[in-house]
């Protein structure tokens, strides 16, 4: 992400690839925005600004476009899957909008409505051929994108191929899609070439034989277990097929023993799903995507009872791990991702495991586990189980309006200090937004806690008094501690700055000032010479 700039710095900027200036005085086309937007993540990144103009000397015009641009910014994340955020500038008077877009990811296009945008200087055009295969070089060989030489269009399934090509008219609105021919229609999507049928094509489209002969390792097996005892499954099901000819069915079977978790709040009742189904169809998604289709061994989806684990071939990608998962994106399959990114079944490409992360939170549940995962396989445990039904009650008072707009770091904060843990120091720049909205309270200047009518909706207005006050009490005790043993010759201010480095100047000096007016300590000398002393027993009983 591009740093902060003042409005000084802006109007001095030069306008091309990775600034882009309009005017949008009153008004400014979402769907303009996104192209814009794409243009700049696939050069890397940039700004685009409304409310100047774009010529020379530039001037500060004001623009009343996008009122509610958090929810802009949640659209734009959502529809070109980069993170983006934004400034707000008010230059005498008149209101500048300031969008600010990552880059695109490593080996991957970032596209808004099926196009791939680019800057030429500061013309917005279609991405050129030559610019897309050395950005696709980037990821390094892609198995899923090479030919299979054997293979034909009779390997290929025409109930998958019509699946997709539902789906795909579905997410992209183009109609003209249904009169295309199937070889036209795979030929478009690139699941074949020129020079034959993909793999990609073969996984996504095979015929139950073809996968046999050509990639028998694209195999799918369901199992159902009762418990956690060996020996056989109470219900095994295997999918040596296309993925559009099972993927339908894979839910099926979850949904077959998805028991509904209750929760009441007032006079109304709400189910839970054990099972929440776009969080296994995205982890199913991330197994096809992701796996390694050049090792033996298939996919594994075991259901329990409480929990669904699902095991594919292959570690994490090179430059994935646990630390950078949910920030970093890189498919292992390249043309298998952007195929089901096509049809809408990976919405949110490369943040699949966002999704998964934020319902797991909204729903109250644990976390994804990846215990078990190695080099040579990845395995991620879905906890389908409410952990705190009062939790639910605090995400419900949060309200769909502001949850719209939060990022998956913004709903980890709100996990972790409800549970009382350590915000993680990347996420500690989530802090500022929430504090802003009203979702957290900053209470010292390392110190958040959430908002109090957040604990009161669930029922815990004593856990936000015990966290907020407990704090301010250790902190006095401390002060107090040290002047004590300073004894006689007195403690100067500095040192007190020393006992609390979290604290500001100003929060020091009303933690003193209540000591001082609880009798407790007094204060001798003025500025930089006071120093502060223990009140003797003797002075109190004064």
């Amino acid at each position: 992400m591009y740093s902060s700039m003042t409005i000084e710095e802006l109007l001095e900027a030069q306008e091309g690839e990775h600034i882009q200036f309009k005017e949008a005085k009153n008004r400014f086309s979402f769907d303009e925005a996104a192209q814009c937007c794409c243009a700049l993540s696939n050069c890397v990144g940039g700004k685009l600004i409304f409310g100047v103009t774009d010529e020379r000397p530039r001037k500060v015009v004001g623009s009343l476009a996008f009122d509610q641009p958090e929810r802009i910014r949640k659209g734009l994340i959502d529809k070109l899957r980069v993170m983006v955020d934004f400034q707000l500038y008010e230059y005498r008077g008149k209101r500048v909008l300031v969008f600010d877009v990552a880059g695109r990811p490593l080996g991957l296009l970032v596209q808004a409505n099926g196009v791939a945008w680019w800057y030429e200087g500061d013309s917005l055009i279609p991405m050129p051929e030559g610019v897309r295969r050395r950005i696709y070089a980037e990821a390094g060989f892609d198995f899923s994108g090479s030919i299979c030489p054997a293979a034909s269009l009779d390997d290929l399934d025409e109930s998958a191929v019509e699946a997709f090509r539902g789906k795909w008219v579905e997410k992209s609105g183009n109609r003209r899609l249904l009169s295309l021919s199937k070889e036209q229609l795979l030929h478009d999507c690139e699941a074949i070439t020129a020079d034959g049928v993909t793999y990609a094509a073969l996984a996504l489209f095979g015929k139950r034989e073809s996968l046999g002969k050509y990639l028998p390792q694209a195999e799918i097996i369901f199992e159902y277990r009762s418990s956690d005892a060996s020996g056989p499954a109470s219900q095994r099901e295997e999918f040596r097929a296309g993925f559009f000819s099972c993927y339908d069915r894979l839910w099926e079977l979850v949904n077959l023993r998805n028991d509904k978790q209750h929760y009441q709040e007032g006079f109304f009742v709400y189910d839970i799903p054990t099972f929440n189904e776009r969080v296994v169809r995205e982890a199913i998604l991330n197994a096809v995507s992701h796996r390694n289709y050049q090792m033996g061994g298939s996919v594994f989806i075991r259901q329990y009872r409480d929990r669904l684990v699902v095991e594919s071939p292959g570690g994490f990608p090179a430059g994935i791990s646990l630390d950078n998962i949910l920030d970093r994106q890189l498919p292992r399959n390249r043309r298998i991702a952007e195929i089901l990114g096509l049809c809408g079944l990976a919405e949110r490409s490369g943040q699949g495991m966002n999704l998964i992360y934020e319902l797991s939170i909204k729903e109250a549940k644990q976390l994804p586990d990846f215990t078990g995962t190695d080099d040579n396989f990845v395995t991620i445990t879905l906890n389908g189980l409410v952990l705190d039904t009062k939790m639910l009650s605090l995400i419900n008072q949060i309200g769909n309006d502001r949850m719209d707009t939060l990022s998956t770091g913004d709903f980890l904060v709100i996990n972790a200090l409800y549970h009382e843990m350590a915000v993680a120091e990347n996420l500690r720049p989530c802090l500022k937004r929430l504090t802003e909205i009203g979702i957290v309270e900053h209470i010292g200047r390392k110190k958040y806690v959430l908002a109090r009518g957040l604990y009161a909706a669930a029922g815990k207005s004593g856990v936000h008094t015990r966290v907020v006050g407990l704090d301010r009490d250790t902190n006095k005790e401390l002060l107090l501690k040290h002047i004590r043993e300073n004894g006689s010759k007195g403690t100067p201010f500095r040192e007190l700055q020393q006992v609390l480095p979290g604290l500001s100047r100003g929060q020091i000096q009303t933690l003193l000032r209540e000591l001082r007016v609880e009798n407790r300590i007094y204060c001798d000398g003025h500025t930089s010479a006071a120093k502060w002393f223990i009140m003797e027993e003797n002075e109190m009983d004064k």
